[in-house]
């Protein structure tokens, strides 16, 4: 996998796993996301491990993540994207996206789906929709699966 890097202004934005802050996604994604609360750092780093993830960096310390699981063909599920708390309100999750966006190897995406329950306005400045053919799609969801050993 090729490392993809951008610097804007004091911030870096990176597909370097290296630089990922594991306890960091975990504590947020764990303590402060509505999406899985409570989910086991093993699972985080698994996701991780399976994923295209994107990090941001203030002066070496990671303050926003996202990723994408992905084919590189057909289809990408953006997943897990945040920005903490103390750094909100800085046009950082914007500059995320288009970091996210103009990944080289997502460029020929056929679908690109997330799931959000209050960003929708973030998202669709970005082309995101509701689904064009809903009766197309369907899920299997589970709501216990993450608490299975």
């Amino acid at each position: 996998m090729t490392i993809v890097e951008w610097r804007d202004q004091a911030l870096l934005f990176s597909t370097d796993p290296a630089l990922l802050d594991i306890d960091l996604i975990h504590r947020f994604l764990s303590e402060d996301s509505y999406w899985v609360p409570g989910i086991a750092r093993e699972l985080v780093a698994t996701g991780i491990a399976n994923s295209l993830c994107f990090g941001v960096y203030s002066e070496g310390a990671q303050i926003a993540f996202a990723r994408v699981v992905t084919d590189y063909v057909g289809v990408g599920y953006l997943a897990d994207v945040f920005v903490i708390a103390e750094r909100r309100g800085q046009g950082i999750s914007k500059r995320l996206m288009q970091f996210v966006l103009a990944h080289p190897q997502l460029q020929r995406l056929r679908r690109f789906m997330l799931a959000t329950l209050d960003a929708h306005g973030l998202y669709a400045q970005f082309g995101f929709t509701t689904l064009a053919a809903p009766d197309r799609f369907m899920e299997r969801f589970d709501a216990e699966a993450l608490l299975r050993r």
